[in-house]
């Protein structure tokens, strides 16, 4: 692939930014958080897969969302890391396409993931009596299979779309990562059909899950309307705070970075705004979900105790 189209055999990616004196604190920096990244995610999956009370609908999604938060946190910053310790951080062009196919893979699939817990809250609040039968086991596997499903179409769109671009002379991309935007301006051919192209599947990768979104929201502000005692009000809004903060998180960077042309948001000012959803929503959202949830507190404590028996 890299011959027939490409007179580029390898990338060398310019890293965050261009500062010398900066490299090695922001090296301990961002190696830190992956730290965090990794300890957190890991972590809320071994809790969920130790603790049977956790093995209900809401807890299978906060699975996968974690395997999919370190799963694509893992695909970038040690990379990225190498920037920062290295005088040039070379990747070979399947390396690049492979990156990016990954990088797409998991973000699609994080979007839909966030959906599918929302229509998660949305079945258990406004219809709990037969929750057990709209959030069966066959329900959430096929929902499961939507989401990767998904995931693989934005890889395949986007990675479909940059790799049968030319790459000339110019090898620099202006960023930490193999991502789209970058390719796009470093191609000497790239048109407005292939801008076109990922402006619409971005616009599927969010458009669909955050109207899934509001959707089921608006069905539960209206149920929660119309629960009579304050306490009953306060304890559904409580098991949404989590995934609202969630949501918003990783959306609005999202929504922030693609969907705005790049003569309005510049790549070096892009990069920054990429952090949030590569580095910091991975990192953020398992201490999201288990400082602000009493049964994965629950579930933490009681395996600190088995550890502590032996």
């Amino acid at each position: 692939m890299a011959v027939e189209n490409s007179s580029v055999t390898e990338f060398i990616l310019a890293g965050l930014m261009d500062q010398p004196g900066l490299r090695i604190p922001l090296f301990f920096l961002f190696l830190g958080f992956y730290v965090v990244t990794v300890v957190g995610n890991l972590g809320l999956i071994t809790l969920i897969g130790l603790n049977s009370h956790l093995h209900i609908p809401m807890y299978f999604f906060l699975f996968n969302l974690s395997f999919i938060d370190f799963s694509y946190s893992t695909a970038i910053i040690p990379k990225m890391l190498m920037s920062f310790i290295s005088k040039k951080n070379i990747i070979s062009y399947a390396g690049c396409m492979t990156q990016l196919f990954f990088f797409c893979f998991f973000v699609f699939s994080e979007s839909f993931i966030l959906s599918a817990m929302a229509y998660d809250r949305y079945a258990a609040i406004c219809k709990p009596l037969v929750y057990t039968v709209t959030m069966s086991p066959q329900v959430c596997l096929f929902l499961l299979l939507g989401v990767y499903g998904m995931g693989v179409f934005g890889a395949m769109a986007h990675t479909g779309n940059i790799v049968f671009l030319t790459y000339c002379a110019n090898n620099l991309v202006n960023h930490y990562m193999c991502d789209i935007l970058p390719l796009l301006e470093l191609s000497c051919n790239s048109s407005y059909i292939n801008v076109l192209v990922v402006f619409i599947v971005v616009t599927v990768g969010i458009g669909v899950p955050i109207v899934t979104i509001f959707i089921s929201y608006g069905f539960i502000l209206s149920s929660i309307l119309h629960v009579s005692s304050t306490e009953g009000r306060s304890k559904a809004f409580s098991t949404c705070s989590s995934h609202i903060i969630a949501v918003s998180l990783f959306f609005g960077s999202g929504a922030f970075m693609y969907l705005k042309p790049p003569s309005v948001l510049p790549l070096d000012q892009g990069k920054i705004s990429s952090l949030f959803y590569t580095i910091v929503v991975p990192m953020f959202n398992p201490l999201i979900y288990s400082l602000r949830n009493k049964d994965v507190k629950f579930a933490l404590k009681k395996t600190l105790g088995r550890i502590a028996l032996y």
